[in-house]
């Protein structure tokens, strides 16, 4: 457990360093709250420390106790955003407790990964196998959907389409992991692909001029394509070594927008160039690679599932914000995780490492 422990605690106090340097370069020229956004990013990784070492040290079996008790404590918060949420550029996602401004939506992901991981490992009473191998299309697919179909949805009427897929995403890599059987899994993924093309009449505006940017981000240069290619042209322009910190053009001239939070990786990798972002990378890898070692070395199939889930929603988060910094995917607001600037990324992503070092360090056979 020490190995895993400070592999993934030394890995995410790095990224998280580089993150407020990066933050402090894209904002240090601006005037007014803009000069202390860095402070309080490392506020948040101070108290995602303080998150991390609690997890570290709870034991996860506890979640399996809590399981409905967290379902229910995200759903209620993810109501109460629409009565009593801020709004900032057009979208209602965020709860102000005091000087705290909550996204739910953050921690909603952790909660269904949770239920998810419980409902899959439940075994039989008769001869301790896993009761998911006897599931049929009802029980295997069906019902879990619907547990996570109700929080997704409420996520993207704030709107953020993006966590709301997410969490359809983590749903269908975990149905892969579990014992439903696989034509169930190939049933549900084809019913989910085929209507697609409908649901584009329901997307919102600024959602389908975000598709069509994706395809041809020069379609609208100045207006929704402009953060893409000035995304692309600021990953291009750092070059193998890049420009070195404090010394970005498209960050800190203003030409990139929310360079410090969605495009943060633009503005790493313009200041540290094709190196730097390869270590970047290197150093996520890492960190989900140490997830699923320790998944698959707990005998516990609740601590595994739980593992696996972490584990692939930091991936996914990494690749769909990164690609959408490359212009390779649609801009959909997914942070880079333990870098992008924000309070409630920052704490679930240690909390969920923390969960991660205890399911290592518990190891129990259940």
């Amino acid at each position: 457990m020490r190995s895993s422990f400070f592999r993934i605690l030394v890995l995410a106090l790095i990224i998280a360093g580089l993150g407020i340097l990066s933050i402090y370069s894209s904002t240090y020229q601006k005037e007014g709250v803009w000069q202390d956004i860095y402070k309080r990013q490392a506020l948040w990784v101070f108290l995602g420390l303080v998150c991390f070492f609690a997890a570290a040290r709870l034991n996860y079996r506890r979640l399996w106790d809590a399981n409905y008790l967290i379902y229910g404590i995200a759903l209620f918060f993810l109501f109460l955003v629409f009565a009593l949420g801020i709004i900032r550029l057009g979208a209602q996602r965020w709860l102000r407790f005091a000087w705290f401004n909550f996204q739910p939506s953050e921690f909603a992901k952790l909660a269904v990964i949770i239920f998810l991981a419980r409902y899959f490992s439940k075994k039989s009473v008769d001869d301790i196998s896993l009761l998911s191998g006897k599931f049929g299309i009802f029980r295997g697919i069906i019902l879990p959907f619907i547990f996570v179909a109700v929080p997704m949805f409420l996520i993207i009427e704030q709107p953020d389409l993006g966590s709301g897929l997410m969490l359809l995403l983590v749903f269908v890599s975990l149905l892969y992991l579990t014992n439903v059987r696989l034509k169930y899994i190939i049933i549900m993924i084809a019913i989910l692909v085929l209507p697609l093309p409908f649901f584009w009449h329901f997307l919102r505006d600024y959602q389908k001029q975000r598709l069509l940017v994706f395809l041809n981000p020069n379609i609208d240069p100045l207006g929704a394509g402009y953060t893409v290619i000035q995304s692309r042209i600021a990953i291009g322009s750092g070059g193998l070594f890049g420009k070195g910190w404090l010394s970005g053009t498209q960050s800190q001239l203003y030409f990139l927008p929310e360079s410090h939070t969605d495009f943060i990786f633009a503005t790493f990798s313009e200041q540290w160039g094709f190196l730097g972002s390869i270590l970047l990378l290197l150093m996520y890898y890492l960190i989900i690679r140490q997830g699923f070692i320790i998944a698959q070395r707990t005998q516990d199939s609740f601590g595994r599932l739980l593992a696996y889930g972490i584990s692939l929603l930091l991936a996914l988060q990494v690749f769909i914000n990164i690609a959408m910094n490359m212009g390779l995917a649609p801009v959909v607001g997914l942070p880079l995780p333990l870098m992008s600037y924000g309070g409630s990324s920052m704490l679930v992503t240690f909390i969920a490492l923390g969960i991660l070092v205890n399911i290592d360090r518990t190891r129990s056979v259940f």
